[in-house]
């Protein structure tokens, strides 16, 4: 691929924009950071990506276009340098830059995410100059070659699971300069030979805090993790690991999603028809709608995170009006029906998954609907808790 000449100049004047403009939104975002947003440059990251177009095709499935130099300079570039999460790779394929093709459907595995997001990620972690990390999920290698700008490449470890992102993210990076330590690594089990870290950040999202993680923190270090679960509820938490190698931290503020960690992807579920035709015949009347987690909105999406710590191995779907909960770990499901201004559930099972779900929303509804902020994880040998002053009842416990 021959680049233009004067792409150096023309990345340099979007990428100032693009630092100025995210200092003008008013995120939370340390100056340090926004300072180091000008001075690494994006597109030796992405040198070809997907991005959505307006219309999706005749089955509606979203439709993918390639976006490169050679298809469209200013387009790449721009896109580059704009505050969008680029997808670079579907269903765990690595796509031909050089002959990309429109892709029709397909789930994004692996990205460059937004600037904003990845440089809130960074201050929200409270690093400092001299501060080691671990970062887990290398991805594109762009948030990794911010860390090195800001703390020196010897202050950086970056784990990636999949053996073909990692190599164009360790291309980019030792092209651009940085040299972190890289390596192929499953971040559920961190990286002991670069252990201990001051900070541990993760750029994909967990179920439950790994343990390990928290044994290769140093007394006082910092983790900062996105968590995550199958009814796709998610949250933030910010812990600080104790001598005693307890961990405890509140979970911050903002509606924001992550990738799973592929090993925590939920489990294909089967045919929901088979799920539904073994529950009771007779339904009893539902207490809470399902749009309280259905719903667009940061209380739902809030409601999620908490329901699924309540019934961590349920997943959902809505067909034909028809709201169906699997749990593929006990075997349980559960269906609501519309009825009129009211909902038929039916459940069978060990576990009665909506009155799970309904405990959980009634203890939310007493407490005045705290935000996410008024919570606390802590983590210790039994396993995690979340913790709310006004919620102490809450079945919240996940080992």
């Amino acid at each position: 691929m021959t680049m233009p000449a004067d792409l150096d100049n023309d990345a340099t004047a979007l990428r100032r924009s693009m630092a100025k403009d995210l200092a003008e939104t008013g995120s939370p975002v340390d100056q340090a950071w926004q300072a180091v947003a000008e001075r690494v440059p994006r597109h030796a990251f992405v040198p070809g990506f997907y991005l959505p177009a307006e219309e999706r095709d005749e089955r509606g499935l979203t439709v993918w276009e390639p976006v490169t130099a050679d298809i469209d300079y200013g387009r790449w570039l721009a896109s580059a340098y704009s505050d969008t999460t680029l997808i670079t790779q579907l269903d765990g394929e690595e796509a031909d830059w050089e002959n990309p093709v429109v892709r029709h459907g397909g789930a994004p595995t692996s990205s460059s995410t937004l600037p904003s997001l990845v440089l809130r990620m960074w201050s929200d972690a409270d690093i400092t100059e001299g501060h080691t990390v671990l970062e887990i999920g290398t991805g594109s290698g762009y948030s990794t070659a911010l860390a090195c700008e800001r703390l020196g490449s010897s202050h950086v470890t970056s784990v990636e699971v999949d053996s073909d992102r990692l190599e164009p993210a360790a291309d980019a990076l030792y092209g651009c300069g940085y040299t972190p330590t890289l390596a192929r690594a499953d971040g559920l089990y961190g990286y002991w030979p670069e252990a201990w870290f001051d900070r541990i950040v993760a750029a994909c999202s967990f179920r439950t805090v790994p343990s390990v993680l928290l044994r290769q923190t140093r007394p006082g270090g910092k983790v900062l993790l996105p968590l995550s679960g199958w009814l796709y509820g998610s949250a933030r938490v910010l812990l600080t690991v104790a001598e005693d190698g307890t961990a405890e931290g509140p979970l911050l503020p903002g509606t924001i999603s992550f990738m799973s960690a592929r090993t925590h992807a939920a489990p294909a579920y089967g045919n929901p028809a088979d799920w539904a035709a073994g529950l009771p015949e007779v339904p009893r009347p539902g207490r809470h709608a399902p749009e309280r987690l259905t719903a667009d909105t940061e209380e739902a999406f809030h409601l999620r995170f908490l329901a699924q710590s309540a019934v961590p191995d349920a997943q959902m779907v809505t067909i034909d009006g028809v709201l169906h909960l699997f749990d593929v770990v006990s075997g349980s499901a559960a269906t609501l029906t519309p009825d009129g201004g009211t909902w038929n559930v039916r459940e069978g099972g060990p576990l009665k998954l909506w009155a799970g779900i309904e405990q959980v929303i009634d203890a939310f509804d007493a407490a005045g609907r705290p935000g996410p902020e008024t919570y606390t994880l802590r983590v210790d040998g039994d396993g995690q808790r979340l913790l709310h002053s006004s919620m102490p009842q809450l079945p919240l416990t996940q080992r």
